[in-house]
C-alpha cells in the first residue's frame, strides 16, 4: 500500500501495519481510566512526557472496560512515521508542508443527498456522549475527560469563510462540552462574532481523520490568516479534496471521511468553568509537559446530534507527548522557514521545533553563513522567529555541519562554539504562552503579568572569520554496505 492512498483513519492504520514496528495492537481490556494513558506513556508517548517513555509505535487498544469503540492513539507520535503517512521522509517533510502551502486544494461538497461514511450511522437526542466515547482520563489531577485530537470547523457569519482548529473540549454533561479557546482562535472569532449578534453558533466536530488533515489543520496565524481554510493545506498534500458534508441537525459541514461527528451549537452568553464538575482547579497533561490549568468561563458547546461510521474508531492524543509536538511543531517550523526565508534568500537551511520546547517554545535554527556580510545575520533570524511566533521562547542557532534533529550534536555545538557572555541574546519581559511555569511573577519577580517571558537566543554559530578553525574532522568517504553485508 502507497501513502497516496491514504484516504482516512481507516486506509491510515491500515498503511502503518503493514510497515514493521509503527502500529501495534492489544486486545486486553483496558481501563480509560488512568490505565490507557498510563500504557502508551510507556509505549510511545515520548518527550516531554515523564521518563520513562519513549518514541514508539501507534497502539489501537481493541478492549476498553465500559465501551463498545476501541481507541488509536499516538498515530502522529513519531516524525518519521509522519513523513512516511504523507508520503515523506523526516528531512524533506516540511519543505512539503510548504508546497502544499503554495499550491492549495479547495474542499468539496458533496451533492445533496450523497451518502457520508461519517453518517452511516446518526443518532439523535436524548443520548450522552459520556457513555459513547470512551472517557479517557490520563492522570489523577485531570477534571475530566477530554477530546484533544478532534477538529471544530465553523464558518463566519459575516462572510461565511471557513476555518478547522484544534481544541482542548472537556466532556461536562450528556450532551455538553467546554472548548477552550486559546485568545484569537479563529473559530472562536467567528464565534464571537455570533454572539455578538445574540446568535449561536454552529459547528461540527470531527474525530478520527486522515493524518493529513490533522497536520494541515495545525497551521497557525500568520502563515494562515483569519479566514485562511487550512483544509485547503491537507488538500494539497494528498492532491484531492478533503470532501464536506452537509450535518443533519446544524447548518454547519463535517468531514465526510470522519469516524465520528458531533454536531452542535455554542448559545450565546452561555460559560462554564472547565472543572465545574470536580472544582480541582487542573485541567489535563498539556505539551509544556505539566498539567494544565482548568479555565474559568469557556463557552459551552451543546450536541444536537452524533453521527459516525459503522464500527467507529476513536482517535486522540496521549500526552504531553511526541504527537503534540509533530502536531504543532512541523506547521511552525514550515511558517519560520517560509518567513525567513523570504527575508534573506538562501541562508536558512533548516528548522527543527525541538520535542523539549512541545513544538512551541524552542527552536533550532541552522544557518549558512556564505560571506563576511552574513555575519550578525543569524540573530537577525531569531529575531524574525521571534516576532512571528509570540509562542516561541528559545531559539538556539547552529551552522550547516550540525545536525539539528540529533540533540548531541547540538549540545556538542553548544559547547564548543558557544561561550555564554557573548553568544547569549536576553530579550525580557516579551510575550510568550501562558502555559510557561516559569513565566511567573513567582518564578521572576521582574515578569509583571502570567506568560511575560525572557526570550532568548543561544548562537552556537561559528564566526564567518574563525570558519576554517572550527572545521570538523574529515574522515573518508566510503561504502558501508561492502562491509555490512553480512
Amino acid at each position: 500500500m502507497d501513502a497516496a492512498q491514504i484516504i482516512d483513519l481507516r486506509t491510515a492504520l491500515e498503511f502503518l501495519e503493514a510497515v514493521p514496528g509503527q502500529l501495534t495492537s492489544t486486545a486486553v481490556e483496558v481501563d480509560p481510566y488512568l490505565e490507557l494513558a498510563g500504557v502508551y506513556r510507556r509505549v510511545g508517548s515520548g518527550t516531554p512526557t515523564a521518563p520513562p517513555t519513549k518514541i514508539g509505535p501507534a497502539m489501537l487498544f481493541t478492549n476498553v472496560k465500559g465501551h463498545d469503540l476501541p481507541v488509536v492513539v499516538g498515530v502522529l507520535a513519531s516524525r518519521e512515521r509522519t513523513a512516511l503517512l504523507l508520503g515523506s521522509t523526516k528531512e524533506r517533510l516540511m519543505f512539503d508542508l510548504l508546497a502544499a502551502l503554495e499550491h492549495p486544494v479547495p474542499p468539496a461538497r458533496l451533492r445533496a443527498g450523497a451518502k457520508a461514511h461519517c453518517q452511516e450511522v446518526v443518532i439523535k437526542p436524548p443520548f450522552d456522549i459520556r457513555k459513547f466515547l470512551p472517557a479517557v482520563v490520563s492522570t489523577k489531577k485531570d477534571c475530566g475527560a477530554f477530546l484533544n485530537m478532534a477538529i471544530v470547523r465553523g464558518e463566519d457569519p459575516e462572510n461565511g469563510q471557513s476555518d478547522v482548529t484544534f481544541h482542548r473540549m472537556c466532556l461536562q454533561g450528556p450532551d455538553t462540552m467546554t472548548v477552550e479557546f486559546t485568545p484569537g482562535r479563529h473559530i472562536d472569532c467567528f464565534r464571537r462574532k455570533a454572539e455578538a449578534e445574540g446568535k449561536p453558533f454552529a459547528a461540527s466536530i470531527n474525530i478520527g481523520l486522515d493524518p493529513a488533515v490533522h497536520v494541515a489543520t495545525s497551521f497557525e496565524a500568520p502563515t494562515t490568516p483569519l479566514g485562511f481554510d487550512e483544509l485547503t493545506i491537507a488538500g494539497a498534500l494528498r492532491q484531492r479534496p478533503v470532501e464536506l458534508v452537509d450535518c443533519v441537525s446544524q447548518p454547519a459541514l463535517a468531514i465526510a471521511s470522519a469516524e465520528i461527528v458531533l454536531e452542535g451549537e455554542f448559545r450565546p452568553g452561555e460559560y462554564a468553568d472547565e472543572d465545574a464538575v470536580n472544582g480541582g482547579g487542573w485541567a489535563m497533561p498539556e505539551f509544556p509537559g505539566y498539567e494544565g490549568r482548568a479555565h474559568a468561563h469557556q463557552p459551552v458547546f451543546h450536541v444536537t446530534a452524533i453521527t459516525h461510521r459503522t464500527d467507529p474508531i476513536f482517535q486522540m492524543l496521549i500526552g504531553p507527548g511526541e504527537e503534540h509536538v509533530t502536531l504543532t511543531g512541523l506547521p511552525t517550523e514550515a511558517s519560520i522557514y517560509r518567513l525567513i526565508h523570504d527575508a534573506m534568500p538562501g541562508f536558512l537551511q533548516n528548522v527543527y521545533c525541538h520535542s523539549a520546547g512541545g513544538g512551541k517554545y524552542l527552536a533550532i535554527l541552522q544557518v549558512k553563513k556564505r560571506h563576511p556580510m552574513d555575519e550578525g545575520r543569524q540573530r537577525q533570524a531569531a529575531l524574525t522567529a521571534f516576532t512571528a511566533f509570540s509562542e516561541l521562547k528559545h531559539v538556539i542557532l547552529v551552522d550547516e555541519d550540525v545536525n539539528l534533529y540529533d540533540t548531541n550534536d547540538v549540545l556538542w555545538a553548544m559547547t564548543t562554539r558557544y561561550q555564554g557572555d557573548v553568544d547569549t541574546v536576553c530579550i525580557p519581559g516579551v510575550r510568550c504562552h501562558p502555559g510557561d511555569p516559569s513565566a511567573t511573577a513567582n518564578y521572576n519577580p521582574m515578569l509583571r503579568d502570567r506568560g511575560i517571558s525572557c526570550k532568548t537566543i543561544f548562537d552556537c554559530t561559528v564566526p564567518f572569520a574563525l570558519k576554517e578553525r572550527f572545521e570538523r574532522a574529515q574522515f573518508a568517504d566510503v561504502d558501508l554496505d561492502k562491509f555490512m553485508a553480512e
